[in-house]
């Protein structure tokens, strides 16, 4: 029997961290001593009062069964809390917040439910390519908006085309640029204007540097008119493979997730949601510590690489160096396979965020200070 793959499926890409791991894989499998700079996945464990927490919670046999598809009330009452503290912001626990298996998991569901086949979507170029096969596979029409250092890595308002909505991702992946409150005021005033609604992926939140705390767009007066946000505990307490986020923002674009989901899944684990909550009501330090480690690992790397001959922009937020390649490279590929093949290093060639994030690397600081310093010192023999 000769099985194919649908359509939808042929269109896309092959999604560009799982070619990496495949590439590192391979080079490990050869004995290679390999310094992972791709994919942002934190070398350190989640805090233990958050796996104490998950265990006792695994323990109760009432957190067994299925769980409820809106999330356990408390975990929506203390992410409100949390809204509140961290953004000055207000959300209704019942109506505008929806927990998640994962923020992904939520961007990537979120089209089936607001867009119709053919309906356009403002996609940044480079961007986090999860948000583009997301637009695919609900049968929507991916119009690129180009991110240009020039301006800041942010859309040009002027250039926004009529839509039924667009990607925002602020502090950005894989560029790292942060946005002002007075852009935010001036895209809202715009997307309410036209018509658009803005998908906020807000990730990397928690992961800032020099106390310059990252925005919410729900910090603007009216957001909800046209604002659904995405959060994550993934990058601020080192819970990538834990999986659990959230939605939050219009009472309608939640409502959309929420019937999608549930003929999806049956809802996060409860032991995991308990876990949750314990990092949300008493996480302050270790997140303070993860910004710590974060920015020590950053002024040591970007130091380190100007000793090697590369001189790089530091970032203001997320875990992410967006470096324009070395002079003596012709793209973002062959850069990405001289770093592995001569100097075992793994890093993210920009062209796979997309067409503009070619002549761009992206390297992850998601290994030690000793380990980050290794790595330039190898640079160095290749730049």
């Amino acid at each position: 029997m000769n099985i194919e793959f649908s359509d939808r499926l042929k269109q896309l890409p092959p999604y560009l961290f799982a070619e990496i791991d495949k590439a590192k894989r391979q080079a490990k499998s050869e004995g290679r001593d390999i310094i992972d700079l791709g994919i942002g996945d934190p070398d350190s464990p989640t805090p233990q009062f958050i796996i104490d927490a998950l265990s006792k919670a695994a323990q109760d046999g009432a957190n067994h069964h299925y769980a409820l598809d809106a999330g356990l009330p408390e975990l929506r009452q203390t992410i409100a809390d949390w809204s509140k503290k961290r953004f000055g912001i207000t959300l209704d626990p019942a109506t505008e917040i929806y927990p998640l298996i994962g923020s992904k998991e939520g961007l990537t569901h979120l089209p089936l439910g607001i867009i119709n086949p053919g309906d356009k979507v403002l996609i940044p170029d480079p961007c986090y390519p999860a948000y583009r096969s997301s637009v695919m596979f609900a049968g929507g029409k991916v119009v690129s908006i180009e991110l240009s250092e020039e301006n800041g890595f942010l859309p040009k308002l002027e250039n926004l085309k009529n839509a039924k909505a667009i990607f925002l991702n602020y502090p950005n992946n894989p560029t790292a640029a942060v946005v002002t409150k007075d852009y935010l005021k001036n895209l809202i005033a715009l997307a309410k204007e036209k018509g658009i609604i803005l998908i906020s992926d807000l990730a990397y939140s928690e992961v800032y540097y020099d106390n310059e705390k990252p925005l919410s767009l729900l910090e603007v007066k009216d957001a909800k008119d046209v604002v659904i946000e995405f959060h994550s505990l993934s990058k601020t307490f080192f819970m990538t493979g834990w999986r659990i986020g959230w939605a939050c923002g219009n009472p309608k674009l939640i409502s959309a997730i929420a019937k999608v989901k549930a003929n999806i899944d049956s809802g996060v684990f409860q032991a995991i949601q308990v876990a949750g909550i314990e990092a949300l009501k008493n996480g302050d330090k270790a997140a303070s510590d993860m910004r710590t480690l974060c920015q020590e690992r950053r002024d040591v790397f970007i130091k380190a690489l100007k000793k090697a001959g590369w001189d790089v922009p530091a970032p203001k937020a997320t875990f992410y160096i967006w470096a324009p390649i070395p002079k003596k490279f012709k793209n973002s590929m062959e850069a990405a396979k001289a770093f592995l093949d001569q100097a075992n290093i793994v890093a993210t060639p920009g062209l796979g965020f997309g067409k503009c994030g070619e002549g761009y690397i992206r390297m992850a600081l998601t290994v030690s200070k000793e380990r980050l310093v290794e790595a330039a010192k190898r640079l160095k023999e290749i730049l």
